[in-house]
């Protein structure tokens, strides 16, 4: 296979792409619509005839099907924009070719480091090509590693007619990093039967469920008075939403202190005043049992706390975020022995795994469209010490394209 996935790639993540919690538009930014602008004209240049942007940023396009045979209308998706976490202005992407494997200083910021010590799959990249950025943004590789694997992947069905395929659909998206990236997806327009998000980690991992997740918002309405005459009086809304933080379980239900299939509850914004403050988390867990369990028990501390402030009163708000995959994936086993057969045609190990977070294939799942999460080989994501190899986006791409085969086969 003639490679084209290393100068997509490249192309890709210098293109500030950065999406914003707090727009109100969609997308979140505009300049998210400039990469799919630019994938569309590289989709329309390989033939394929349908590619468009809508007025939402979401780019859709469809290679035909050359089978005789009746094969499900599979789905690839990943999506464009980057994290708010760290900026995505002026990337400039460094490949370390032959990678020797030794600690990757960043020539703009020798104070940042990628050790070898804290990204342990560097160990399995020597002789490889590793891209990283200069030290002061991210790379992007989240989620770009992937949409240049379904390019990669495209292009190569597109110039060999003769490999047999279904009717593949290819979706890219806004504002996945904001959870709002299947907001306005048209899932009818797109019209396929099971899709794959190609947005994981590892090579070869494979993951077929995620958290569940929830936003909660506990809003407090204190009592003010002037604070030199406020003995009896006062019931500062900033204090009592500090001590509910204050006692949350340091030893378990935080993201600092678990791992593996816990859940846990996060607060990650408090605003306000002595009148009136809120508090916002989420919350995580890989059943919705274990989500409903750990809300009941914030609820039971801010009604703790509560007790002591008896002129206050307090609002526990929660929002369905989205939902653990599994549960809908386990309907139809095929979508994921399939990919586990593809990633064994590509030479690669399966690693099947869960994500302690959330992707667009949770929300597709649940709107209708089963859609597993595959690897396109980024690590370190939302951080400046963000690194890819290329030989594994090369094998994210090959496992697209034995994807496809592995359906027509079996169809």
């Amino acid at each position: 296979m003639n490679h084209t996935i290393t100068e997509r790639f490249l192309r890709y993540v210098v293109i500030d792409t950065q999406s914003d919690p707090e727009s109100t538009t969609f997308p979140s930014t505009e300049k998210q619509k400039n990469l799919g602008r630019l994938l569309v004209s590289e989709l329309l240049e390989i033939g394929i005839k349908d590619a468009h942007l809508d007025e939402h940023g979401y780019v859709y396009a469809t290679i035909p099907s050359n089978s005789a045979k009746k094969v499900p209308i599979i789905c690839f998706c990943s999506h464009m924009d980057t994290s708010p976490d760290s900026s995505g202005k002026d990337v400039k992407p460094i490949i370390h070719k032959n990678y020797d494997g030794s600690d990757i200083v960043l020539p703009d910021d020798p104070k940042q480091v990628i050790k070898v010590a804290d990204h342990a799959d560097l160990n399995h990249q020597i002789g490889n090509d590793v891209i990283t950025a200069s030290g002061t943004t991210l790379l992007g590789a989240d989620n770009k590693a992937g949409v240049a694997a379904i390019m990669d992947a495209a292009t190569y069905f597109m110039e060999n007619p003769e490999v047999k395929h279904g009717t593949i659909k290819i979706l890219f998206t806004p504002d996945e990093e904001i959870g709002r990236g299947v907001d306005k997806v048209d899932l009818e327009k797109l019209g396929a039967d099971f899709g794959y998000t190609i947005d994981g980690e590892k090579l070869g991992s494979m993951e077929d469920q995620t958290f569940s997740a929830d936003a909660v918002s506990i809003n407090i309405q204190g009592v003010s008075a002037h604070p030199g005459f406020a003995k009896g009086k006062m019931e500062s809304a900033i204090k009592i939403v500090a001590e509910i933080v204050a006692s949350l379980p340091k030893d378990r239900l935080s993201p600092e202190s678990t791992e593996g299939m816990e859940g846990f509850v996060h607060p990650h914004k408090i605003e306000g005043s002595v009148e009136s403050a809120k508090v916002q988390f989420i919350v995580r867990d890989f059943d919705d049992e274990g989500l409903l369990k750990h809300e009941n028990e914030l609820k039971s501390i801010m009604d703790d706390v509560l007790k002591n402030y008896p002129k206050s009163t307090a609002e526990f708000i929660v929002k369905e975020q989205y939902r653990n995959m599994k549960k809908i994936l386990d309907q139809h086993p095929e979508i994921v022995e399939n990919a586990v057969e593809a990633i064994k045609r590509a030479g690669v190990e399966p690693i099947l795994s869960s994500i302690r977070g959330g992707t667009d294939g949770s929300r597709l799942s649940y709107m209708g469209l089963p859609c597993p999460n595959i690897f396109a080989g980024e690590h370190a994501f939302h951080s400046k010490h963000e690194w890819v190899s290329v030989q594994d986006m090369q094998k994210a791409a090959l496992t697209i394209i034995n994807l496809c085969q592995v359906w027509e086969e079996k169809a």
